[in-house]
């Protein structure tokens, strides 16, 4: 007697960043967003290498972060204009990431941030997911998906156009607004670093940055800053070298001034010599 054994279909397996859209046709909305992402990354790339020595972190800047399966499949991302994740590999299996995906790593961004071109109102969207009477799914908000479904530690909105800052923190589930610190900055206490705004010139656009500054309130320079410090430095060393050269040649000079004087007043040139620290071969070719 023979039995049938039904066969067991298993759901298609979760795809992966090389299977699902790295783009969603949409274009960078100012030219402000590309530098300001480079001038974060560019600064904070010291203390991230201090913290893993392993080289295991990820920065993304503009990039998706797939959090659930949809069709279209890019309407199952967001994509926070700048976003780092700790203790994930930058590449996988020696390919460039393509975006990230949340339901295969499952380690959330410790730190989003979103550049607004407009009021701001889009990343405050507190919209939950749910379904209309018909059974359409709605699109939740990115203030929703990251507090509570990503549930992102650091969160950070900045206004370009006014110049407004806002940080939240993931607190008992929800997001808080933190507070100004007494420099005006808001410490990121789980990455040690403080973020603010800083007015300057950087890739010819001058305007209000948002930027890292240290736990003691130090900024943290970019490539450019770091080697015109050391510039900077090199010169003030040089000037320092060429000061102590100039003030060692006038004392010896001085001292080589009064052997005649001492030699006139009856010392010897062995006295003389010991007097003023020189050698008496010298004291006697100044006799």
């Amino acid at each position: 007697m023979t039995q049938s054994v039904d066969r067991v279909l298993l759901p298609p397996a979760f795809p992966d960043h090389t299977q699902l859209p790295e783009s969603d046709g949409t274009f960078v909305k100012n030219f402000q967003e590309h530098p300001q992402s480079l001038i974060l990354t560019d600064s904070i790339g010291q203390i991230l290498q201090q913290r893993h020595s392993d080289g295991q972190y990820a920065i993304g800047q503009d990039c998706g972060i797939y959090w659930r399966e949809t069709e279209p499949a890019e309407k199952g991302a967001e994509a926070p204009d700048w976003f780092y994740v700790p203790n994930v590999p930058p590449n996988l299996d020696g390919q460039i990431r393509r975006s990230y995906v949340l339901w295969r790593e499952h380690i959330a961004p410790l730190i989003a941030l979103e550049f607004a071109s407009g009021n701001g109102d889009e990343e405050r969207d507190r919209t939950p997911l749910s379904r209309t009477d018909e059974g359409v799914l709605t699109k939740p908000g990115k203030f929703w998906v990251y507090e509570q479904v990503m549930r992102i530690p650091y969160y950070g909105i900045y206004e370009i156009n006014s110049g407004r800052l806002e940080v939240y923190r993931l607190i008992d589930g929800y997001y808080r607004l933190l507070e100004l610190n007494e420099r005006g900055h808001f410490a990121i206490v789980l990455l040690d670093v403080e973020l603010g705004l800083w007015q300057g010139s950087y890739q010819n656009q001058e305007m209000l940055w948002l930027r890292w500054w240290d736990e003691e309130g130090n900024l943290l320079l970019i490539g450019d800053e770091r080697a015109e410090l050391e510039r900077l430095r090199g010169e003030q060393q040089r000037e320092i070298a060429e000061s102590a050269e100039q003030a060692r040649q006038a004392e010896f000079q001085a001292r080589r001034a009064a052997i005649p004087r001492l030699l006139g007043m009856g010392l010897s040139a062995e006295q003389v010599a010991e007097a003023l620290g020189l050698s008496v071969e010298e004291v006697r070719e100044d006799a």
